[in-house]
C-alpha cells in the first residue's frame, strides 16, 4: 500500500514539473518567491487593522507568531527528522526533475516549509477575518504557491499536502490562543 502511494506521488510529481513552458517557469517562480505576495501581506494587514482596532497590532504579531512557529517547525520537527530527500536530490530520479534557474533548494523536503507557512497564514487570517471572498482568495493563493513548489521540482505533491495540513492546523492553534486571550472579539471584553 505504502509504495503504491509513493508511487502516486512520484507520477503527480512528474504530471506537475514535466509541464513546463518559459511562462509557466517565470509565473512559478514568481509564486515561489516573497516579492511578488507583498501588496497580499500588505493588505492583510490594512484589513486586520481596520477590523481589530487598538488590538490590531497584538493580532497582527500573533499571526506572524503563527507563521514563525509553522516554519520553524515544519524543519526542525519534520525535515530533520524524516530526512526526506526532495526530488531534485533523490538520486534514484533527480535526472528526471526539471529545474528553474538550476534551483534545488536545502538537501530535505518533507514536510514543505512554503505550504505550511502560507497554509498557517490562510487559516488564522481567514478566521480573524471571517470574510467569503477573503477565504477564498487567501486559500487559493495558499495552493497557488504550494503547487509552485512542486512545478520547481523541489517538492513532492505529499511534501505539500502534509506542510498544508499542518500549517492549517498551526493557524487553527494560534486562533484559538488568540480568541482565548480575547484579541480575536472586535475589541469587546469577554464576559
Amino acid at each position: 500500500m505504502f509504495e503504491w502511494l509513493l508511487e502516486i506521488d512520484k507520477k503527480l510529481l512528474f504530471t506537475l514539473n514535466h509541464s513546463h513552458t518559459p511562462l509557466f517557469d517565470w509565473l512559478m517562480w514568481q509564486f515561489s518567491g516573497i516579492l511578488m505576495w507583498l501588496p497580499l501581506y500588505a493588505f492583510i494587514i490594512y484589513l486586520l487593522v481596520k477590523k481589530f482596532k487598538e488590538k490590531a497590532l497584538l493580532v497582527i504579531l500573533i499571526v506572524i507568531f503563527a507563521i514563525g512557529i509553522a516554519d520553524y517547525t515544519s524543519v526542525h520537527l519534520f525535515k530533520e527528522v524524516f530526512k526526506r530527500l526532495r526530488p531534485c536530490h533523490n538520486p534514484l530520479i533527480m535526472d528526471s526533475i526539471i529545474l528553474v534557474k538550476d534551483y534545488c533548494g536545502g538537501k530535505y523536503g518533507f514536510i514543505s516549509s512554503h505550504a505550511s507557512n502560507s497554509f498557517a497564514l490562510a487559516g488564522i487570517s481567514s478566521l480573524l477575518l471571517r470574510k467569503k471572498y477573503f477565504t477564498i482568495i487567501i486559500f487559493l493563493w495558499a495552493i497557488l504557491v504550494s503547487i509552485s513548489r512542486v512545478y520547481l521540482g523541489v517538492h513532492y505533491p505529499s511534501d505539500i499536502m502534509a506542510g498544508a495540513l499542518w500549517g492549517s492546523v498551526i493557524g487553527f492553534l494560534l486562533y484559538k490562543i488568540c480568541k482565548y486571550i480575547s484579541c480575536a472579539n472586535n475589541g469587546k471584553s469577554k464576559n
